[in-house]
């Protein structure tokens, strides 16, 4: 299984919801809470090509989008490919 990244906001609903998905598929991730830090934002938005939004989740170094792409990544039966 690919590693699992997940930039977050400590408050953010999306990102709560994304790390209840991970948990219910029982895999295992990573996360980074980017909350008042520039640097970390920074960051993820270099990584992820330009997301401004939290959660950005990473899949090895693939950047899959956020909660609403890797729900329909899920619904479309690829989101166990690109974990594997």
């Amino acid at each position: 299984m690919k590693k699992i990244h997940l930039y977050t906001l400590s408050q953010c609903p999306f990102c709560v919801a994304a790390k209840a998905f991970l948990e219910e598929k029982k895999w295992d991730y990573t996360e980074t809470v980017v909350d008042n830090s520039p640097d970390l934002w920074k960051e993820m938005m270099e990584k992820s090509g330009g997301g401004n939004t939290a959660p950005q989740i990473f899949f090895g170094d693939v950047c899959i989008g956020g909660f609403s792409e890797m729900t329909a990544l899920e619904e479309s039966g690829e989101l166990d490919k690109l974990a594997s």
